[in-house]
C-alpha cells in the first residue's frame, strides 16, 4: 500500500455531512459539505488513492452511524476507502461490506484486544491501527477519554495483531493549522516496524515536504483535512509536492 509517500484526504462524518472538528472536539465543528460522496469524487479526481473516512457518531456511540454516507462514497469513487470509528467485530463487517477497503481500530484495540486479533485474522492487510495522542497520552472513545497505555505499548499490541499500518494523530494539533510535530511524528516511527501515516496540524505544503523527507525513517504518509477544506491548497498540489524529490 505505502510503496510511496501517500497524502490521504480526510472526510469525517457527523449526522450525514461532511465536517472537521478542532483538537478533536465534537462540540467545535465546522460543516464543510451535505453531500460526502460529491466530496469524496472531487478528491479521486484530483487523484487521490485513498480516502480516510471517520464515523464521529459512530466513534461515540460505537457503532456504525453513517454507514449510508460511506455506501455513497464508495459507490462515487474508485479510490480505496479507510473507515474507521468503530469497536466490534460486527461493525468491522458492516463497514467492510459498506465498501471500506481498510478498517481503522483505536479504541477497541485498547478496550477489547480480542477484537483487534479477530479483525486483523478476518481482514488480512486491511486494517490500519489508529493512535490518537493527547498531550502524550492515548486518547480513547472519540477522543473523550484517555487509557492508562503507553504509546510503546499501543504500539506493540497493534504489531503483534498484524495491522498493515499505523494512523498517529496529535489531537492538541488537528483541525488547528499549525503545524504537525515532526518530532513526535519521528520519535513515533522510530519505535515502530510499521508504516505511519502522520495526522494532525498539517497547514502547508512545506509540511508535507518535511513529512514525505521522513519516509525512509518510516512516515509513509499524511492525512489532510482541514486545510484542503480552507483552501490553504488543493489535493493537486498537495500530491505534486509528495512527489518532489
Amino acid at each position: 500500500m505505502f510503496e510511496r509517500f501517500t497524502v490521504i484526504p480526510a472526510i469525517d462524518l457527523k449526522n450525514g455531512e461532511v465536517v472537521r472538528l478542532r483538537q478533536g472536539d465534537m462540540a467545535r465543528s465546522t460543516v464543510y459539505g451535505t453531500d460526502p460522496a460529491t466530496v469524496a469524487r472531487n478528491f479521486a479526481e484530483q487523484g487521490a488513492e485513498l480516502i480516510h473516512i471517520v464515523d464521529l457518531d459512530g466513534a461515540i456511540a460505537g457503532a456504525p452511524r453513517n454507514l449510508e454516507a460511506i455506501r455513497k462514497i464508495r459507490a462515487a469513487t474508485n479510490c480505496r476507502i479507510d473507515a474507521g470509528g468503530l469497536r466490534s467485530i460486527e461493525s468491522v463487517r458492516e463497514l467492510a461490506a459498506a465498501g471500506a477497503d481498510f478498517i481503522s481500530i483505536g479504541s477497541a484495540a485498547f478496550l477489547d484486544p480480542e477484537l483487534l486479533t479477530r479483525a486483523c485474522a478476518e481482514l488480512p492487510g486491511r486494517v490500519f491501527g489508529s493512535v490518537d495522542l493527547r498531550h502524550g497520552r492515548l486518547a480513547i472513545k472519540g477522543w473523550v477519554e484517555t487509557s492508562t497505555l503507553t504509546i510503546t505499548q499501543a504500539i506493540e499490541r497493534f504489531q503483534n495483531a498484524g495491522v498493515a499500518a499505523l494512523i498517529v494523530t496529535d489531537t492538541s494539533r488537528d483541525g488547528m493549522q499549525g503545524g504537525p510535530d515532526l518530532t513526535l511524528f519521528c520519535e513515533v516511527a522510530s519505535t515502530s516496524h510499521t508504516p505511519l501515516v502522520a495526522s494532525g496540524g498539517v497547514a502547508s505544503l512545506d509540511d508535507i515536504r518535511a513529512l514525505k523527507r521522513q519516509f525512509r525513517s518510516g512516515i509513509a504518509g499524511v492525512i489532510v483535512g482541514r486545510a484542503l477544506y480552507e483552501q490553504r491548497f488543493t489535493l493537486t498540489e498537495a500530491l505534486s509536492a509528495a512527489n518532489e524529490a
